[in-house]
């Protein structure tokens, strides 16, 4: 098993939070574009598309949800290694968080997708 340094793996953490929030954020921009588009048009296959969207928003959302609780369940266990063993905290090393960081990688990638899909989609519908 890998381990990295304490101090290290919570900057890095930190980092992953922050773009959880980016990425929340940007999930409300785009549902608030499908709604926008749902307004102004029936149209059935259009409104496919839109619910096609709005479920993808949906998974994207708990798949932040579930990524944002793993984070704070290791950041959880760095602090109870912290308090166990409060000398030479920036020396010591704990499990590396691998599956977290893959994790986070893979969904960027697929959100990237999802946004270059609405954004063709958006192209097409204004």
């Amino acid at each position: 098993m890998d381990t990295v340094k304490i101090e290290v793996l919570h900057a890095e953490h930190r980092e992953w939070l922050n773009k959880i929030d980016f990425y929340y954020d940007d999930l409300k921009i785009m549902r608030h574009r499908m709604e926008e588009v749902a307004a102004r048009n029936t149209d059935k296959s259009l409104m496919a598309q839109v619910e096609h969207f709005q479920n993808q928003f949906v998974i994207q959302r708990n798949e932040l949800d579930e990524m944002k609780h793993a984070i704070y369940q290791s950041e959880t266990g760095i602090a109870e290694n912290v308090a166990q063993n409060e000398t030479a905290v920036n020396r010591r090393s704990v499990p590396d968080d691998q599956a977290t960081r893959e994790r986070m990688s893979q969904f960027e990638k697929l959100f990237l997708q999802l946004r270059v899909e609405l954004m063709s989609f958006l192209a097409k519908t204004f």
